[in-house]
């Protein structure tokens, strides 16, 4: 049954292509902004500064000091159009300021105009706009309609990243009070509690506890859920929705029981009790770092020799990508192992050398495709083979089922579509976005379901995740067609 909207849900298309435009049709349709108890956790002023065009040019011009490579995008661009129609959320809405070459000029405009001769002494001859209120309006609607997938980036001949431009409109408009609620009140929770969905500690171990329980009662085994041990081999690092809701949680327990069947010692943290890291969509490297140095505070803490993160996208490409330059060294773990290290990766090593026992026909119900997460395909990568982050995901899979089938390949690996929900955009205010902007993927994934009869769908990206539980039925499908890749695990491992 297909959810009840509001608005006009695309309809799926037999072969992509280049839509119509219909100007403005997401104009004024950005998310919450932050109140200001939820900016000044994270250092910003709130509300709106009332001289926050000078504090903004000022914004602008200390980063294009500290970060060169914002400039060099700035500059760049010829306007080729090869990025025009990438765009997950340009081709879900139709709308032209979503393309990512119009998106980067509503930021470019302002550049030129107080940071580039040309447009000091002739701005009209270079597309050169004062930063007024209209502008920054723009800013704040289009910039949180970019999920900062990279995937223009693939495509574009001089490599621009729009991914950065959007991180450093948010950062901007962040320095001024305008910041986005969804995003700033979760770090603020971080901060406050220890993760994302403000869990506290008793109501954590009242979890694991539970889990514990409810596996003992289903497979008549012991299988543990360690949280502050001290003297533990690992320290977990996973998404909070791990703790909270399916499929995730169904992928927590996948990450038990292969510890428990390699005989692995672990442990999480309640202080670090969260992998995700806001601080990255927010644009603000500072809130990436105090972030990041609560995992490395829970490592020394427990004394543990290796840092394993779950299933989350974003997570794994603060961590592969910052974490040892943000709250590093981590000359304090064992050096045979990398810093840190994907739970997939863990897996597989330990499938490869026969430590776990897998009965792939346990998951014969099912018929599996494979959604690449952005922020692990575009932003990182995994073990010590050049795309590493698409085949070790893959073959976990492959040793856990009997039947998996890839979607289109102009539409995986690093070519693959966002979900629609990620750069902070996981927000309800958002949904009409976020549905539209699933569009692409969910067109790849129902050529799979025709051709293949598939049933499923794997991530490893604790957005994508909540994101189709969400938007799938709004298309005909069911929310719980999405599952966790250590679910699939958890249904074959034979403890």
């Amino acid at each position: 049954m297909a959810a009840k909207v509001e608005f006009q849900v695309p309809a799926l298309r037999p072969y992509p292509y280049v839509p119509d435009l219909v100007p403005d049709s997401m104009k004024g349709k950005g998310p919450f902004v932050a109140k200001p108890d939820f900016q000044t956790p994270l250092g910003f002023p709130g509300p709106l500064v009332d001289n926050w065009q000078e504090v903004a040019i000022e914004k602008m011009g200390e980063m294009l000091k500290k970060y060169r490579s914002l400039r060099v995008y700035l500059d760049v661009c010829v306007r080729c159009g090869a990025c025009t129609d990438k765009c997950h959320y340009f081709l879900g809405t139709r709308d032209p300021k979503n393309m990512p070459v119009a998106r980067q000029d509503l930021l470019r405009q302002v550049y030129r105009r107080y940071f580039t001769l040309a447009g000091k002494f002739f701005p009209k001859l270079v597309g050169a706009k004062d930063l007024t209120k209209d502008v920054l309006d723009d800013w704040y609607n289009y910039f949180h309609q970019c999920s900062q997938c990279r995937r223009c980036s693939v495509f574009c001949p001089y490599g621009i990243d729009t991914a950065d431009i959007s991180m450093a409109a948010r950062e901007i408009m962040d320095s001024i009070g305008l910041g986005q609620k969804y995003c700033n009140e979760i770090i603020g929770k971080v901060y406050k509690i220890g993760n994302n969905l403000g869990l506290p500690e008793p109501a954590l171990r009242n979890t694991l506890e539970g889990l514990e329980e409810d596996i003992q009662t289903d497979i008549g085994v012991p299988v543990r859920f360690p949280i502050d041990e001290e003297g533990a081999d690992i320290l977990l690092v996973t998404p909070s929705a791990d703790f909270f809701a399916e499929p995730h949680i169904d992928g927590l327990i996948g990450y038990a029981k292969v510890f428990h069947q390699a005989g692995m010692s672990w442990t999480l943290s309640s202080y670090a009790s969260e992998a995700g890291n806001f601080g990255m969509f927010i644009g603000s490297y500072e809130n990436m770092r105090q972030i990041s140095l609560r995992i490395r505070k829970a490592a020394l803490d427990l004394k543990v020799k290796r840092i394993v993160f779950g299933e989350c996208g974003h997570a794994w490409r603060v961590a592969y990508s910052f974490l040892n330059t943000l709250a590093g060294p981590f000359d304090f773990l064992d050096p045979k192992y990398p810093v840190p290290q994907h739970i997939c990766e863990v897996t597989l090593d330990l499938i490869k050398r026969g430590a776990l026992k897998l009965d792939k026909t346990a998951n014969d119900h099912r018929r599996i495709t494979f959604h690449d997460s952005c922020n692990v395909a575009r932003g990182s990568r995994m073990g010590d083979k050049p795309g590493g982050q698409f085949f070790i995901p893959r073959e976990v899979i492959k040793a856990s089922c009997n039947f998996f089938y890839d979607m289109p390949a102009d539409t995986i690996h690093d070519q693959t579509f966002c979900c629609g929900g990620g750069g902070g955009l996981l927000t309800d205010d958002l949904i009409e976005l976020r549905v539209k902007g699933a569009l692409p993927r969910i067109e790849a994934l129902k050529h799979v379901v025709d051709t293949h009869s598939v049933t499923n769908m794997a991530s490893i990206c604790a957005i994508c995740k909540s994101q189709f539980t969400k938007v799938l039925p709004y298309y005909g499908f069911k929310m719980d067609m999405i599952v966790s890749v250590h679910q699939l695990v958890s249904t074959a491992i034979v403890l």
